[in-house]
């Protein structure tokens, strides 16, 4: 998951990309894909989001439901436990998402810094 900066009032933007009628992805779905990605588990990203493994399962399937090839490969628990990873279509998901974020960002710091500067407590020096 891409770090907080480190000033937490910092601006930020946060993409929701609308495919369609029925998919969409966020800033909540991208991170919980690298939550996934870096736990190797549904439940443990959750938790990291104070999310219920419910919830966390339930944008997984929305997501894999949504897209032509699933975007998470689960595996259930058991005495060798149990896992779930990226697939190549989900890694190739969220390196796209983030690189729009990335190109949103630096396109519009500058208006981004104006909008800043004209907060009261920006402006008054607080």
């Amino acid at each position: 998951m891409k770090e907080a900066p480190k000033d937490s009032d910092a601006p930020r933007i946060r993409l929701r990309i609308l495919l369609g009628t029925d998919a969409m992805l966020g800033p909540g779905k991208a991170d919980l894909l690298d939550l996934i990605r870096q736990t190797g588990s549904i439940a443990a990203a959750g938790r990291a989001m104070s999310m219920s493994y419910k919830r966390a399962w339930s944008l997984v399937e929305e997501m894999n439901g949504a897209f032509r090839e699933p975007l998470v490969d689960s595996s259930r628990g058991g005495a060798k436990g149990g896992g779930a990873r990226l697939t190549e279509t989900g890694e190739l998901v969220l390196e796209q998402y983030r690189k729009i974020e990335e190109i949103a960002t630096e396109a519009g710091a500058a208006r981004i810094g104006l909008l800043r500067s004209l907060l009261r407590d920006v402006a008054d020096g607080k």
